[in-house]
């Protein structure tokens, strides 16, 4: 080995190595192989940062040196490059010790377990671009959310029945009313088979052209392609609406409050849809409350969900892969940063649970649409519902 191999490195090459305790008693350092400034046993001995690697590299790889003095050279801070032979050799006789040099796995393993540390002590913080990200998705956010739901237009709904007792009833119940009904229409009836689903159509489109809207207001969104654009939105809508909705959810009655109107699984019922969507869908909505999520952690949801890369259709999936993970790490950091630590726990895992829950209803919803518009065609859904649900791309 070259007498350049085994120069001195700098200090920040060997950080994660053994860190042995120091004693601060004020007084200056000396490495007792050069005579340079010491920073802390290393290897048994007090030495500084160039001795200390000189002596690992010489152990790792190890090399017979030659003393062109006959191994009498005297060790300086200045000339310790000069002679390996006696540099080892004051290393080796004033106690260092080979045994103590870790290997490498467990450098690395060390090196981990400092950052792990670090993390713990120093709370991550969001960045300047993170909280730029958030704050022009909030703001998206709040033109296109109605929560008051002032600017609805809708057609009056009809609840023929007490609010709460066709979801109260047994799923065999429901059934034979259901086929009831599909016999009706088969027999030519003129009634109205789903009661509620004008209402519930009105409202649904209402809600997709504000998600329309805030995808819209994304600069980010706005930068991909028109067919991308279209793919993540038909993929994400469903989800989205949900998280909207759930955000105007009273856990203890079971109710949507949407402004001055209320709404509860019955009239989904009532609108066509069956148990086998609603049971899961009420259940994820019961969830998703409970986490008592920020308004802000409502948003980066939507957002999460809007930027899929895997929906049906998608084209360009790096760049909205890579979209997606910064708004998943801001998510992290925002709670991460702004939780305290029992609001905190396992929810950030919690919340992208929720999200995977809703990806194993989507299909079902599009196949009830399509389900419900076939059995009643005429005044049900709109246009834009129906291009949603639709899977041509």
């Amino acid at each position: 080995m070259s007498k350049e191999n085994l120069s001195d490195w700098p200090a920040s090459q060997t950080s994660a190595e053994e860190e042995e305790e120091e004693e601060d008693d004020g007084e200056p350092k000396v490495c007792q192989v050069c005579g340079d400034r010491a920073t802390g046993y290393h290897f048994n001995a007090m030495t500084c940062e160039g001795c200390k690697g000189f002596f690992r590299r010489a152990m790792k790889h190890p090399t017979k040196f030659c003393c062109p003095r006959q191994g009498v050279c005297v060790i300086t801070k200045n000339n310790r490059r000069q002679c390996q032979a006696c540099r080892l050799h004051k290393c080796q006789s004033i106690g260092m010790l080979k045994e103590l040099i870790m290997s490498k796995e467990a450098v690395e393993k060390r090196r981990s377990q400092i950052r792990r540390n670090r993390m713990v002590e120093e709370p991550p913080v969001l960045s300047p671009q993170q909280e730029a990200v958030i704050q022009e998705l909030f703001n998206a956010h709040e033109k296109t959310f109605d929560i008051t739901f002032s600017h609805f237009q809708f057609r009056p709904i009809d609840r023929d029945l007490n609010p709460m007792s066709v979801w109260n009833q047994t799923a065999s119940e429901q059934s034979v009313k259901q086929t009831r009904r599909m016999d009706n229409l088969s027999d030519g009836g003129k009634n109205t088979v789903f009661t509620t689903l004008p209402h519930i159509a009105d409202l649904t489109t209402y809600m997709i052209q504000n998600i329309i809207n805030f995808a819209k207001g994304l600069p980010s969104f706005r930068a991909l392609a028109i067919d991308d654009q279209i793919s993540l939105l038909k993929g994400a809508m469903f989800e989205m609406m949900q998280i909207r909705f759930n955000m105007m959810f009273n856990v203890k009655t079971g109710i949507w409050e949407c402004g001055p109107l209320t709404y509860c699984m019955d009239d989904a019922v009532r609108a066509g849809f069956q148990r086998h969507l609603l049971d899961p869908l009420m259940r994820f909505h019961y969830t998703l409350r409970n986490l008592q999520l920020q308004e802000v952690e409502y948003v980066l949801m939507q957002a999460i969900s809007l930027f899929s890369p895997d929906r049906p259709g998608v084209i360009n999936h790096g760049v909205i892969d890579s979209l997606q993970e910064k708004l998943a790490i801001a998510l992290k950091v925002h709670i991460d940063s702004k939780r305290a630590k029992p609001e905190k726990h396992l929810l950030y895992p919690k919340i992208l649970a929720c999200l995977t829950e809703m990806r194993t209803m989507n299909e079902e919803y599009t196949k009830q649409v399509l389900q419900i518009q076939d059995i009643q065609p005429g005044n049900s859904f709109d246009p834009l519902i129906l291009e949603v649900v639709s899977k041509d791309p």
